[in-house]
């Protein structure tokens, strides 16, 4: 059975059509011929019948919402948990992460953790709006890109950065992050200068070792591997596989598996690994991860609004609670004194969708690559800026 809490949330789209025949009836039935000052009684009887039409449209719109919304409180109280074979919480499956809420809290929200459902349609009917704009053939009729510019991408047919707002616990937040309270990194001033460096430095083509670890083909962009797992532009599926003695974290996006060792110890000497060192283990209904000892060249996550630094030190902390037959609440905290002046923590809806990972077909060094440093020094010879990186990468 799906989550009824995540029913009430896509039912939006279910009242939103209901609003819009409600506004064809008012506007089809009855008499359609315009009053007039003298017919004041049918003036009278005009608007009694539109506006009883209305209410009674409205009543049975807010009658529906609180009915999807008490049965999924219910819903939720009784869930049980499955288990496997071995006795442990199960949260195999196929999961996506895709959320058009930031890691951090835009100002417009003005400090607001959640938001009402008639801002979220708002804010997503934009969106769609934008996409499909983004979407529409484009003008063969178009000049040519300026000297040096960002040529982007064609379209955004290949994109899939979510459709809808985060929504735990019934709230639609806007922002992953949860603590500080403010939603926002709490950088320390070395760590928010380790940050600009970082930030700086994609906009260098001096060689392959100072493009980001995605164009390299190293790990994916972001932080879809983990961890904290964060939304990208595509690719945001996790395939989770549980045995006794392991848990593998497979992200779709450059097929980036992160081995989680259950009920061990952290390596010592450290080794310092792509996506770090996870170590696990279940606390009543949770899957608990931690992972430190990073590689060196990951202190820079980068893609679309989700953005932020570490150190090889970094601790972060995983808990994988599974809701509903289609939730997973995942909830993280990362600890980091180099860089961080407070510990801060954020919580993300996995939602399992049924798909299958695609291949990643991208190999260590991309074959890309030298064309890219090529066209740097080319741009160097004839003395003009290289295109940069789009920082939303």
């Amino acid at each position: 059975m799906a989550d009824a809490k995540s029913k009430g949330v896509r039912s939006r789209t279910w009242i939103d059509g209901l609003l819009s025949r409600c506004a064809r009836v008012l506007c089809d039935s009855g008499d359609r011929e315009s009053p007039t000052r003298s017919n004041v009684v049918k003036i009278k009887n005009y608007w009694y019948r539109y506006s009883t039409v209305l209410v009674r449209a409205c009543i049975c719109v807010v009658a529906a919402f609180i009915s999807i919304h008490s049965i999924s409180f219910s819903a939720e109280v009784g869930y049980i948990t499955p288990r496997t074979e071995f006795g442990v919480p199960d949260i195999q499956g196929t999961w996506s992460v895709a959320t058009q809420t930031n890691l951090e809290r835009a100002e417009r929200f003005e400090g607001k953790l959640a938001i009402s459902e008639e801002e979220a349609i708002l804010i997503e009917t934009r969106l769609r709006a934008r996409m499909e704009a983004s979407n529409r053939p484009s003008d063969p009729n178009r000049e040519a890109p300026s000297v040096g510019q960002n040529v982007g991408g064609y379209n955004t047919f290949w994109m899939d950065p979510g459709e809808r707002l985060a929504v735990v616990n019934g709230e639609i937040r806007t922002s992953v992050i949860v603590e500080p309270e403010d939603g926002q990194l709490p950088y320390s001033e070395q760590g928010r200068a380790n940050f600009s460096a970082a930030m700086r430095q994609r906009q260098s083509y001096d060689g392959p070792e100072v493009r980001p670890l995605g164009e390299r083909c190293m790990v994916g962009f972001g932080s879809s591997g983990g961890p904290p797992k964060l939304p990208v532009l595509y690719n945001n599926l996790t395939q989770i596989v549980q045995t006794e003695s392991h848990v593998v974290l497979l992200a779709e996006m450059n097929h980036d598996a992160r081995i989680v060792r259950m009920n061990s110890e952290h390596q010592n000497p450290p080794l310092y690994p792509w996506l770090g060192d996870s170590i696990g283990y279940y606390e009543e209904d949770s899957l608990i991860v931690e992972t430190t000892n990073f590689h060196a060249q990951q202190g820079m996550r980068s893609s679309l609004e989700h953005r932020f630094y570490g150190s090889q030190q970094m601790k972060v902390t995983e808990r994988f609670t599974r809701t509903s037959n289609d939730t997973i609440l995942y909830q993280f905290t990362v600890e980091d004194p180099a860089i961080y002046s407070q510990p801060w923590s954020g919580e993300l809806p996995m939602i399992a969708n049924g798909e299958r990972l695609f291949e990643y077909a991208c190999h260590e060094g991309n074959y890309a690559l030298p064309g890219i440093l090529a066209g740097a020094r080319r741009a160097d010879s004839e003395g003009f800026d290289y295109a940069p990186t789009d920082p939303s990468q």
